[in-house]
């Protein structure tokens, strides 16, 4: 990117109504979307919430609504600075389409741990096809040191637009939480409800994000108490049991989870968090959420975390099977290996298949319709 702007305009946060942009800027500026259809309507959005065009020295978010489910828009954006020079810059047109909870079908994909890998990043997005939803599933980062970073690791990461013909749903992860300039990571990562944890409908699927929170306990010293997601986990059991209680998630033939952290482990052994132990699972965001996801019939929980894909089918206990993908590194003969799930849903199926960068299937599931 050069001139005013420093990244593409990036879909996040898709809806059946609509989506959010957001782009970086290099400078003072004000921003705006244009969008035609293609039965030759057109439009622009240019008021934020409060009636200003929205405007940023270093991030322009512009939230579109009001649109049909299902619909297809090119949209670009408008760039101006503010100030003396009068730059402008116009964006390529891209093409969005909102969610539609009607459709017999649906695809989405899954990254995750991708750690600031430019290598690893660029293999992702070569291999990923366009789908109605990629899920972003924490640790985009290690942490950030650098405010710069937010720009090329969520926005322009090595230089891609990795939204294009994928609008992005991102899940916080552990790391994304860590470093100083943490608290502006919600600058730049767009959600529905502009809260890190949503809910939404792509045809016979009805997916929930939920935030993990850290691998230990609030209070622990290496937070130097800048974490309170203790009361966030708990905000989201009482959420779970409202969402999961409307039609259109209560009657979902699929229904399919997304955190970072997994929510079940293959070693379930008691963490001594003074002995530097973290968790590899989330006993804490389980305890809060098991009971509420077993209610509304939770299918599978989809996670990152450990760095090693591993497959947990459905037991009595837990009634949800949990799916974990890879980790950070491009080379398929390591031990965390980068993957990446593809997600394809049907009237008779919905099957998740994990692939290397290499294109090996490591797991595929096949999932029954529920309802």
């Amino acid at each position: 990117m050069t001139g005013i702007v420093t990244s593409p305009p990036v879909v996040m946060a898709p809806r059946a109504d609509g989506f959010e942009v957001v782009w970086g800027v290099a400078q003072l500026s004000r921003g705006w979307l244009e969008w035609e259809s293609a039965g030759g309507a057109r439009g622009t959005v240019t008021s934020d919430a409060f009636g200003m065009v929205p405007q940023g020295d270093r991030v322009l978010r512009v939230r579109a609504e009001g649109l049909p489910a299902g619909t297809a828009v090119r949209i670009r954006a408008i760039t101006e600075a503010v100030g003396p020079s009068g730059a402008r810059h116009e964006s390529d047109w891209k093409s969005v389409r909102t969610l539609d909870a009607a459709s017999d079908t649906a695809r989405f994909a899954v990254w995750n741990d991708t750690h600031q890998r430019d290598d690893t990043m660029r293999a992702l997005h070569e291999a990923t096809p366009e789908v109605d939803v990629l899920v972003w599933n924490g640790d985009l980062c290690n942490d950030w040191k650098d405010p710069s970073w937010f720009t090329t690791t969520v926005l322009n990461p090595a230089g891609l637009d990795v939204s294009a013909g994928r609008p992005l749903a991102i899940v916080v992860g552990n790391h994304d939480v860590r470093g100083t300039w943490a608290y502006q990571l919600e600058d730049f990562v767009a959600t529905p409800e502009g809260r890190p944890f949503t809910a939404f409908r792509i045809g016979p699927v009805a997916c929930i994000v939920l935030h993990t929170g850290e691998d230990k306990p609030d209070a622990h010293p290496t937070f130097e108490g800048r974490v309170a997601f203790e009361p966030l986990r708990a905000e989201q059991a009482e959420w779970l049991r409202e969402i999961t209680a409307r039609p259109e998630f209560a009657d979902a033939p699929y229904r399919v989870v997304f955190c970072h952290i997994p929510l079940r482990w293959i070693d379930e052994t008691v963490v001594d968090y003074d002995a530097d132990g973290y968790d590899w699972f989330s006993r804490m965001s389980r305890d809060a959420w098991h009971d509420a996801l077993v209610e509304w019939g939770a299918q599978i929980v989809v996670s990152g975390h450990t760095h090693h894909q591993t497959w947990m089918p459905a037991t009595a206990e837990f009634p949800y099977a949990q799916l974990i993908s890879g980790g950070p590194d491009a080379d398929t003969a390591s031990d965390e290996a980068a993957a990446w799930v593809d997600g394809e849903a049907s009237p008779d199926a919905l099957v998740l298949t994990m692939r290397d960068l290499g294109g090996r299937v490591l797991q595929e599931v096949r999932l029954a319709p529920l309802a």
